[in-house]
């Protein structure tokens, strides 16, 4: 009984089982096949940080479409941030301003709440030190 040689020994492609031709420690026919299976591997973990940024832009851009170019800040009741899919769970930080008010942040917009379901939204490098 004689050893097999790797090299002459069938392998398969661990994506799509075809028949590997080249180098002995090979695991992938070609880099699809290769990129295809390590985006599988991490699919889990990636979706999530996906759906997760995915949030925190859109939180942002609705932050950004509501405070007006010009302006400082803007008071907005919470039906209307509720009414353009804002999810207030999702935010990139928070932060205590110079008056002792805190904000929670997505990127540079943020948002602090004042009485009976409104809130004060502010964009940061318009207020840098004391929003």
């Amino acid at each position: 009984m004689t050893a097999s040689n790797p090299r002459t020994r069938d392998r398969l492609c661990l994506t799509c089982q075809k028949r590997i031709i080249g180098r002995a420690d090979k695991k992938f026919c070609d880099d699809y096949c290769r990129n295809t299976f390590n985006n599988q591997l991490r699919s889990k973990t990636n979706n999530y940080i996906r759906q997760v940024n995915n949030a925190l832009l859109k939180n942002r851009r609705i932050l950004e479409s509501l405070i007006a170019e010009n302006s400082d800040s803007v008071e907005v009741h919470e039906n209307r941030l509720y009414s353009m899919g804002f999810r207030f769970q999702y935010h990139t930080h928070s932060q205590v301003n110079d008056q002792g008010k805190s904000y929670l942040f997505c990127y540079e917009f943020g948002y602090s709440g004042l009485k009976n379901g409104w809130y004060l939204l502010i964009r940061k490098d318009k207020n840098p030190s004391g929003y």
